[in-house]
Formats: C-alpha cells, structure tokens, sequence
C-alpha cells in the first residue's frame, strides 16, 4: 500500500494516472496553513482516525491525501473538486471510480473507515 500526498486538483490527477490499475482510495481535506493545521476542523478530528485505518487498506492499493485548497478556494463553486469530482464537502474518503465514500463525521468511527476500505 503506497501512501500519496498531493495538493490541489492538477496534483491529484496525476497521482491518479500514475496509478491506474491500482485501487485507489482518496482522502480530501482542507489545506494546511504554515503551522500544518487544516483550517476545516472537521477534517483536523477526522484524519488521524482514517490514518490509523490504512492498514486495513488492500494489499496493492493507493491512499491519496488531498488538500483541496484554503477556505475560500474550497467554498468556490467553481472549484474543480466540486464540479468535476462531484465532492460536496471535505473531509471526503472515497474508493476513486466508484460510489463508495465517506463523508464530514462518518470518518469520526473508525467502523466505517474499516468498512469502506475493506468492502468490495
């Protein structure tokens, strides 16, 4: 399982086609200011309980974290993760290619976490 950190949409496009093939399991969270803190609280509370889960993670797939921009770029409508990739809200954590995902507290149980990456 190989761990990806990438930041904005181009980003986490190529990681994608870097990987094709792989299952791909992708995280979105607000972007990290200077002191390393995502300014979406939701997403500071919900990352270290999917990160505790990548071990469940299938052998050969691919984690992508995602920072999806600051505040303001995540609030606009335009923003490319809204209007290509369909995602409403961060955190998100979804089996890329399929409509599997988690999204804000589901990805405070980790059962659920467990469940979306160990589920086909």
């Amino acid at each position: 399982m190989a761990v990806v950190d990438v930041s904005g949409f181009e980003e986490f496009v190529k990681a994608v086609d870097r990987n094709q093939g792989k299952s791909i399991f992708a995280y979105f969270t607000g972007s990290k200011g200077a002191d390393g803190v995502s300014w979406c609280e939701d997403c500071v509370r919900a990352e270290p309980i999917v990160r505790a889960e990548l071990d469940k993670l299938p052998e050969g797939s691919v984690f992508i974290c995602c920072q999806t921009g600051t505040r303001p770029e995540w609030k606009n409508l335009e923003n490319k993760f809204r209007t290509e990739l369909k995602i409403t809200k961060v955190p998100t954590l979804m089996r890329y290619g399929t409509p599997q995902k988690l999204i804000e507290t589901e990805l405070l149980k980790p059962e659920l976490v467990q469940m979306l990456f160990t589920e086909d």
